[in-house]
């Protein structure tokens, strides 16, 4: 779905009387799924990374963590991991999974 598309969804939703929680709920539930099954074991559920060498992806931009994973579906970006698992996402997934680990926040404190 795109972004235009996915703000007229939100907006008739909205004004159909559907709380917005309630409206992104399903997509929370479809990323956690995901994660616990996908992503969890390397990246972990909350996107900081268990496994050297695997990145953190928590608090990354969305559109970053979007376009990394279409690369590595299509291959374009090479990872034997990564490249096995994104071909089994789907555009919803990948939207999902981004929203997913961009929405966690990171707090960010300068060395003394």
């Amino acid at each position: 779905m795109r972004a235009f598309e996915k703000k007229y969804l939100l907006a008739s939703l909205l004004l159909a009387g559907v709380p917005l929680q309630s409206a992104l709920a399903g997509d929370r539930a479809a990323a956690r799924a995901k994660v616990q099954t996908l992503c969890e074991n390397c990246h972990g559920v909350d996107g900081i990374a268990t496994l050297p060498g695997a990145a953190n992806l928590s608090g990354q931009q969305k559109e970053y963590l979007r376009e990394q994973l279409r690369a590595f579906r299509s291959g374009s970006r090479q990872n034997p991991q990564m490249n096995v698992i994104a071909k089994t996402l789907t555009d919803a997934d990948i939207e999902n999974l981004s929203d997913w680990y961009a929405a966690f926040k990171i707090t960010v404190e300068t060395p003394k």
